[in-house]
Formats: C-alpha cells, structure tokens, sequence
C-alpha cells in the first residue's frame, strides 16, 4: 500500500470521534511494518490518549522501526496528557508520516523538529487537504481564536422556514432531523436567539441515543427568557449560557440560581454584539457553533462576517405567503452583487429531502 492508502485509513479512523474531542482536533494514526500494520488507533475521546500512543499500545508486535503515519503532527508538550513525541522516540519508531502541520503554537513544526533531531525521518503533506479538512474547526478556532460558527436551517422549495402563521413542525423528514442531532452532537454548542425560545420553547439538546448534548448559548439582548422555560429549567446538567445586554440583576440572580451562565455583552445596533460574543465564547474554550437561530440571528451573523459554513435543508412542499418567514431577514442585500458568496458545494439526499452544504 502507499502512504496515500495507510492516511486514508489513519483519517478514517479519526472520524470515529466526531463529537469527542472538542477542543482537540480528530486525530488518527496507523503503525506499518514490513508491509503490515501492526497498530491502530485514534484520539477517541477529550482528556483520553493521543492517537499516537493508542496506536502504539495497539501494537500486535514490537514497532522498533516501523512507520507510523498520523494525521496531525504529533504533540510535543505536556497537556492532558504526555507529548507523543517522547512515545514515538521511546518506541524506536524509524519513520514517521505526518498529514498536516499542527497549527497550534505550541507545536507548531517543534514536534516535527524533535523527532528529526532524534534521527527520525519525516515526511509532511501526505493528503495534507484532507488532514485540513478532517479538522477545519480546530485549525479555525487554533488560528482566529473564536469559535467555528455553522448555520443551520430546514427549508421549503420557496425559501420558508415557517408558515405565515410561525408554524414551523415538521418541514422536514425523520432523516434530515435525524442528521440535525448528529450536527448538535459533532459541533460543541448550539446558539439560538430568544425569540425561537419563546416561540418554541425548545430542548436545544442531543436525541439521539449514546452521543452527547451540546452547550447551549440564547442571545437575549434583553433577558426576556422565561425563567420556567425548558432550557432554564435544564441548566443544571446541560452547560448554558445567556447572552444580554440587560442589568436586571434580580433577573440575573434567578438566571444564576438555576443553573445558567450570564454573559454581559454590550450593545451593537439594538442587539448584543456578536462579535465580543464570540470573543468570550473561543476564550471559554467552544471551539465550535451550531446556529440554530431564526432570521433575525442569522442575518446579523452573516453581516458580521461570522458564518463559516451553511446546513440548508430543503424539503419538496411549498408554503408560499409574503408574511411566511425566511432564513434570513434583516435589511439584506441591496443587490446582487452585495450578497453573501458560497462555494465547495457538497450535496447530500436524506429521504425525500436535500441537504446542501456551502462554505461561507
């Protein structure tokens, strides 16, 4: 097999901790020897081994001279856990793949420095585009400091997310919202604004048996959440966040009381500034965003430069209405030629409908 064949594998096996290891990145790792692999493994979950070391460990034989090939360039420093690199060394590995440079400073090219200094021969680049891709949150959030923000929204053929009288359930199928809690579970929190909570009065959670709920962040530039809502109620064991403008600390206090996370976020045009928002989130250690909100939000994290990625599912029904509501609202383009630009299409079927995937 070439190394191309042996990082597809490694990048494979990294997929299996989608949703684990925020804010680490996914990370898999394959241990050859004389044709053979010999160990496997990848970083299944946050505070666990690297996949260096569960590879290594996986070993069926004594990989003193093997190649090991790994998606990301191995840690060097301590953190959670001991640098792989001292693994590597320590196990007389001979040769050492690496998919994509560590954009962390902390390792950046110094893991792949030491393991040469040691007399290791690396090869950087393989399936490098891949690599990347494989972690587009963590190289985003590593680089920018702020949390990778995907929106998220189910849609008619005519662009509705609801019907003129705000009735929104179901648009589309089991499968599609099947895919939406497997999102609530890849991505480290869900962020809507309080009118879908007062609208709806949302879970905002994981329902889908064995994975993980996200964080749950309600931008609520005027602290108007009902205190009895699902989502104050629940605080005390999925982590919240409110977002306000507001400084009604008898509010506050109950918000608190419960469970919940009060930001203080200045003001921007009538609406919290999403932009300090994001700041205080990537700070608080969310590396990444599923935006659930309705127009309102959406628009103003468009207009802000803040979306990444777009999730649009489309279902075959036509609401029509000129009061039915829209993805986006706002102000909007005033032309063409001022719109919001999307590329990398992927398209995927799920039942009757489409998902179309876009990034930013």
């Amino acid at each position: 097999m070439t190394d191309e064949k042996y990082m597809q594998l490694a990048i494979e096996l990294a997929k299996k901790a989608e949703g684990w290891t925020n804010p680490n990145p996914l990370v898999g790792a394959i241990v050859v020897k004389n044709g053979n692999i010999i160990g496997q493994g990848y970083h299944e979950k946050l505070g666990m081994p690297h996949a260096e070391r569960n590879a290594l460990a996986n070993c069926t034989e004594d990989p003193k001279g093997a190649t090991i090939y790994v998606t990301l360039e191995p840690c060097c420093h301590y953190g959670r856990t001991p640098p792989c690199t001292e693994a590597i060394i320590e196990k007389g590995i001979s040769r050492v793949v690496v998919g994509v440079q560590d954009p962390n400073l902390i390792v950046a090219g110094k893991g792949i420095g030491i393991l040469e200094k040691s007399g290791i021969q690396v090869t950087l680049g393989i399936l490098e585009k891949e690599c990347r891709e494989l972690n587009k949150v963590f190289f985003h959030y590593m680089i920018e400091k702020k949390p990778f923000v995907a929106m998220k929204y189910a849609m008619t053929m005519d662009g509705k997310i609801a019907a003129y009288t705000g009735k929104s359930k179901w648009i589309t199928g089991e499968t599609a919202r099947d895919h939406v809690h497997m999102l609530r579970h890849k991505y480290m929190a869900i962020m809507v604004g309080i009118g879908t909570v007062l609208k709806d009065n949302p879970r905002l959670d994981c329902r889908l048996p064995g994975l993980k709920n996200p964080k749950r962040i309600v931008c609520d530039t005027n602290l108007r959440i009902p205190v009895d809502s699902y989502i104050v109620s629940t605080a005390g064991s999925i982590e919240t966040y409110i977002a306000t403008a507001s400084d009604d600390n008898e509010k506050i206090k109950r918000l608190t009381e419960a469970g919940c996370f009060v930001l203080s976020i200045p003001k921007s045009h009538n609406h919290i500034d999403l932009n300090i928002l994001m700041q205080i989130l990537g700070k608080k250690g969310i590396d990444s965003i599923l935006l659930e909100g309705g127009g309102t939000l959406n628009y103003e994290a468009l207009n802000k430069g803040l979306v990444d990625y777009v999730y649009a599912y489309v279902a075959p029904k036509i609401f029509g209405g000129k009061d039915a509501l829209t993805a986006v609202e706002g102000t909007g383009a005033e032309n063409p030629e001022k719109a919001f630009l999307l590329k990398n299409r992927k398209i995927t079927l799920l039942g009757d409908d489409i998902l179309m995937e876009y990034e930013v």
